[in-house]
């Protein structure tokens, strides 16, 4: 590799939070944090120098020319490129932010008596930067609005009922009110549960067990459930996965990977139409197991990147929720832990609380349940899309058949 290319990494976040508990206002605070990452590349070794606020660059890479001492490996050449990426749309003032938080409270406090509140209104903005002696000059700039509440009501015995949460980059109110309504207003209406459980949620946490499997050292190991499938048919007609780094709610996530290195469209596509298409591999899992090195890479300001750093996109369908559901009934999990995927890819996930939902209006509170499937049919036959719309979570939600436990 070239000898003697040095490297810097930066990223500015800065953030104000509004806190509540019991409805009531209890504290503003006002974050700046600066990050740096400097990094001395010498015969196929990395120095790596992390540190905190403004730093000239000679003091910091003076830092990591002395950690080239630890004699750590990293045999890879950098990449390049000029890129500037700003997705910021608006900004919010300190006083507009507690204006817009005082306006959520009192809408909480005075729609649901009933209910106490415990949550944050808080306004992030992020800038990443990324530089090197290759020419390479990045920037990535976000900001938005980040909006969660817990609530319980008065007669509940349990810490906790449920939360709602949303971010936007450009704030709007009647996205708080529905959002409000559709999880408070019948809560406390009990109703039975339908024919068939169609689990409605947004997927990014049920879909990472995908990402464990795809990984290129797990299929070169024989370590993944996937890893006899690569080229295969698997999963349904209509599933698609993609590591998008373009999609509107992927928030302050840069174009560029843990290693600098960028895709087309920034996007790798993982399966198209259900056919997987490849695993995924960082430089060094590349060069490890003898196969394509595809990225992504995850980012580590005090150590060397490894393989991950996936920011996982299933294809949206051209139906809304209601059609998709077309007539039926979809579940919304409010509160659901102590569950997953186990090594056989099978899924259980107790459900303490969830909404019966038409796909336009929710009707009512479930009794508490099990979720019960596993990965093949759930990105398979028991499948069903996800929306075109965005209703309940102000974003992208996966519809997909389960059957239902009983809550041990």
């Amino acid at each position: 590799m070239v000898i003697n290319m040095r490297e810097r990494l930066t990223t500015i976040n800065e953030s104000t939070e509004i806190k509540y508990q019991e409805g009531k206002k209890v504290a503003v605070s006002k974050n700046k944090k600066i990050s740096n990452s400097f990094r001395v590349y010498k015969n196929d070794c990395v120095g790596i120098s992390y540190q905190l606020g403004e730093v000239k660059d000679e003091d910091g890479f003076a830092r990591a020319e002395k950690a080239l001492e630890r004699q750590r490996p990293y045999p890879f050449g950098l990449e390049s490129g000029v890129r500037h990426r700003d997705k910021t749309e608006s900004s919010i003032s300190d006083s507009e932010l507690v204006e817009i938080a005082e306006e959520c409270m009192g809408y909480l406090n005075r729609t649901y008596p009933d209910y106490s509140f415990h949550g944050t209104v808080m306004w992030e903005s992020q800038l990443s930067t990324r530089t090197n002696d290759m020419g390479m000059d990045y920037s990535n700039k976000d900001a938005a609005i980040n909006v969660g509440f817990d609530f319980k009501h008065k007669d509940s015995k349990d810490i906790s009922d449920g939360e709602f949460h949303f971010s936007l980059r450009k704030y709007d109110n009647k996205v708080f009110f529905k959002m409000a309504d559709d999880y408070l207003a019948n809560f406390r209406k009990m109703v039975d549960f339908p024919d068939e459980i169609i689990i409605d949620e947004q997927y990014y946490g049920i879909v990472g067990t995908l990402g464990n499997h795809l990984s290129g050292e797990n299929i070169s190991r024989k370590t993944s459930l996937l890893a006899d499938k690569v080229g295969e048919k698997v999963f349904a007609d209509g599933f698609t996965l993609t590591h998008d780094v373009t999609d509107k709610e992927c928030w302050f996530n840069p174009f560029w990977d843990g290693e600098g290195v960028t895709f087309k469209d920034d996007k790798l596509v993982l399966i198209q139409n259900g056919k997987i298409l490849t695993g995924y591999a960082d430089k060094r899992d590349a060069a490890r197991f003898g196969i394509n090195h595809t990225g992504p890479a995850y980012a580590d300001y005090t150590d060397i990147p490894g393989a991950g750093g996936l920011n996982m996109r299933i294809d949206r369908s051209d139906k809304t929720v209601k059609e998709l559901l077309d007539g039926r009934y979809a579940v919304i999990p409010v509160m659901s832990y102590g569950g997953g995927f186990n090594e056989k890819g099978e899924y259980t996930m107790p459900v303490h609380a969830s909404l019966l939902f038409d796909g336009e209006k929710v009707l009512g509170k479930l009794p508490p349940f099990t979720i019960i499937s596993n990965m093949f049919d759930i990105y398979g036959k028991d499948f069903i899309g996800v929306s075109a719309d965005q209703p309940i979570y102000n974003d992208k939600q996966l519809l997909y058949m389960v059957m239902r436990g009983e809550m041990k």
